[in-house]
């Protein structure tokens, strides 16, 4: 799944999986931003899952632009 992340202009990063509506994550740094995205879309696929509702394709698990 892509992650989109780009940087506020208070100084804040914000990073969302668009494949996953609403999974959004601020952090202070790029890095941060990325790894709260990440557990906040694991914990919605895992969710999905329980509830026996869709998924997106997963071919790789997440990618970042560099």
């Amino acid at each position: 799944m892509k992650i989109e992340i780009e940087r506020e202009d208070d100084g804040r990063w914000i990073a969302e999986v668009p494949d996953l509506s609403g999974v959004m994550a601020y952090g202070e740094t790029r890095e941060e931003a990325i790894a709260k995205v990440q557990s906040l879309a694991l914990r919605v696929i895992a969710d999905r899952l329980d509830h026996g509702e869709a998924i997106p394709q997963l071919d790789e698990l997440f990618t970042v632009p560099a």
